[in-house]
């Protein structure tokens, strides 16, 4: 007598050969932007590890400095005054070179296969990583090491956000995905949770290797990347999403307020609408320039919008653990726990924005609320955020879901749409650049002298 079939085969043929094929490459490019964020979150855990309070700690009986040195547990070149200057001077290397190399990015990565384009940065990305941390194992305590290091992992991280976002548009059509995209963007929280835990377990003794695990296990995704990245459904014999018509346009018409005025938002198409099969790859669309992405409707206003969202995600992501470690009097490792929080905050905004976008149909005025309701919430945080453990924990999840709600939703489904009406890089590294230009400004404000108050986080931003 034959026994009915097995829960886990009547689950794994509940789906079909092409949903499997697309959750797939969804999980892969969650874990390969994951890694590119966890590598960018060291720096922040660290900063307090390389300038402290030595007059709280106890001088080891091996320290060569002399009793008079008030300065022998930091690191120098950050053992000086003006070290605020110098870390925002290696955060600004970062993000500069960020910046300026998605313009490159954008040119290089129009021209070269995904799979190749995306495994090679991720292999440097985490070269370059190590690389960072290798300095505490070498002694090494010149500025323009660490200044070299950031403007090399900037170029190279540069390659992560429009291949992801582009692989992902080639698997999924466009229509009600504002909740599927919002999960997936947490990546980006839940690489700088992963970036702060790991960065955290060493912070307080060898520094060096909250740079060189993370780097590590970029550099495998890396590999894992290369082996199996996918990036067309007609090459492993999937159908296609359905994009576009003939003519070139959407089949259904598009609601305005999600890219702007026009036609140009689907409400009735299903996330895996299925197009007429093809066995070959279909035609990547024709490049297009920058002036050409700035005259698509709803691309300088969401630009704008990421803009600010940007400025203060950034800010809390460099300078949150130390803004902790100063003025609640954590430690490292506990300052550096502590400000996970924000991005588990930014987990909840994100999938609450996909959801809102979805049953509204309205992008635009989500954003639009989200970052309303952020201003105030700034304020209070920087007035009752320190007052105790718990209100600082409920201020930091209510930030981070209201700053990254938009960010996520701006970042992933309206690229995403985006992408699939006007061309796969230009308009993937378009929104992305406006942000790392805000976040610049952030760390240039955040490094000022005059950060050394409380509140210094908030208030510039």
């Amino acid at each position: 007598m034959r026994s009915a079939l097995a829960p886990g085969v009547w689950f794994l043929r509940a789906f079909s050969r092409d949903s499997w094929f697309r959750g797939f490459i969804l999980l892969l490019t969650f874990f390969i932007y994951t890694c590119y964020h966890m590598s960018r979150k060291p720096i922040s855990v660290v900063k307090s590890r390389l300038h402290q309070n030595c007059s709280e700690l106890i001088k080891p009986i091996n320290d060569s400095h002399s009793l008079n040195d008030t300065t022998w547990c930091d690191w120098a070149p950050f053992d000086k005054n003006n070290y605020k200057e110098l870390l925002g001077a290696v955060d600004n290397a970062f993000l500069v070179a960020y910046a300026i190399g998605m313009f490159i990015s954008g040119i290089f990565g129009e021209r070269l296969p995904l799979r190749y384009y995306l495994s090679a940065g991720m292999l440097l990305s985490g070269l370059f990583t190590s690389l960072f941390g290798l300095g505490y194992f070498w002694n090494i305590h010149m500025l323009w090491y660490f200044v070299l290091i950031q403007i090399c992992n900037g170029l190279v991280q540069t390659t992560g956000w429009p291949s992801v976002v582009t692989c992902v548009g080639n698997w999924f059509g466009k229509g009600k995905r504002g909740l599927i995209m919002g999960i997936w963007n947490s990546h980006t929280s839940v690489g700088n949770i992963l970036g702060s835990l790991i960065a955290g377990i060493w912070v307080n003794e060898q520094w060096g290797l909250s740079f060189v695990v993370p780097g590590i296990i970029t550099a495998a995704m890396g590999v894992i990347t290369f082996l199996f990245l996918i990036e067309y459904p007609e090459d492993v014999d999937c159908t296609p999403p359905q994009h576009h018509t003939s003519d070139g346009l959407e089949e259904n018409q598009h609601n305005p307020e999600d890219l702007g005025s026009g036609p140009y938002t689907n409400k009735e198409s299903s996330l895996e609408t299925p197009a007429r099969c093809s066995k070959e790859p279909s035609a990547q669309p024709a490049a297009i320039s920058f002036l050409g992405a700035l005259r698509i409707p709803g691309v300088v206003e969401f630009s704008l919008c990421l803009l600010f969202a940007k400025l203060v995600s950034y800010t809390f992501l460099y300078w949150l653990p130390l803004y902790i470690f100063n003025v609640a009097h954590f430690n490292a490792k506990q300052a550096g726990d502590l400000s996970t929080l924000f991005d588990v905050g930014g987990i909840i905004g994100g999938i609450m924005a996909g959801l809102i976008s979805d049953y509204t149909n309205g992008r635009a005025t989500t954003c639009c609320i989200m970052l309303i309701l952020a201003a105030p919430m700034m304020f209070l945080y920087n007035f009752i955020g320190q007052s105790g453990i718990i209100n600082s924990i409920v201020m930091l999840i209510i930030c981070g879901a209201l700053v990254n709600g938009p960010y996520a939703l701006i970042t992933t489904a309206v690229s995403a749409d985006l992408v699939r009406l006007w061309g796969p890089f230009w308009l993937a590294l378009f929104h992305p650049q406006a942000g790392t230009m805000s976040s610049t400004c952030s760390s240039l404000l955040t490094s000022w002298p005059a950060c050394s108050s409380a509140g210094w986080c908030t208030k510039r931003s």
